[in-house]
């Protein structure tokens, strides 16, 4: 095995991780939100923020770190730059679409930005998907390749 399928490897771990995390958030923890009482919102909404950086924060970085590595071994051609207009996507959309709403959040629940947060959040869901599709579409290159 060459050092880049390892960190292939170690870039598809993450990838998956973040792809199967972004269908719970989509489908279960952000319309949940909806269903939290005015009165306990805030509380609610700041201990999410808190617990799920824990979570997310590593995996987005792992992700990017050896996205970078792989970038610098020159590892995936053509389906690995489209997963990296995918990857910036997912933190532009990040940075300036779903943390500004969270922001607004922690003021108190809002009807309103709860929706438009589930509704934006599908950038982010469509995009890892397609990332992970892409991610193991290297994966099935490098074993080909190793043959």
């Amino acid at each position: 095995m060459k050092d880049a399928d390892g960190w292939l490897l170690v870039h598809a771990a993450a990838t998956w991780a973040l792809v199967g995390l972004i269908w719970v958030v989509q489908l279960v923890v952000y319309p949940a939100f909806a269903m939290v009482g005015k009165e306990g919102f805030g509380d609610y909404h700041a201990a999410h923020s808190r617990n799920i950086t824990w979570v997310v924060g590593p995996l987005m970085l792992a992700e990017l770190a050896t996205a970078l590595v792989l970038l610098a071994t020159g590892t995936g051609g053509g389906v690995f730059g489209a997963s990296l207009a995918l990857l910036a996507l997912i933190w532009v959309s990040t940075g300036l679409v779903q943390v500004p709403l969270h922001q607004r959040l922690s003021s108190g629940k809002d009807e309103k930005v709860i929706r438009s947060l589930v509704r934006t959040n599908w950038i982010r869901t469509v995009a890892w998907t397609l990332r992970g599709v892409a991610v193991a579409v290297m994966l099935a290159a490098a074993r080909d390749f190793a043959q």
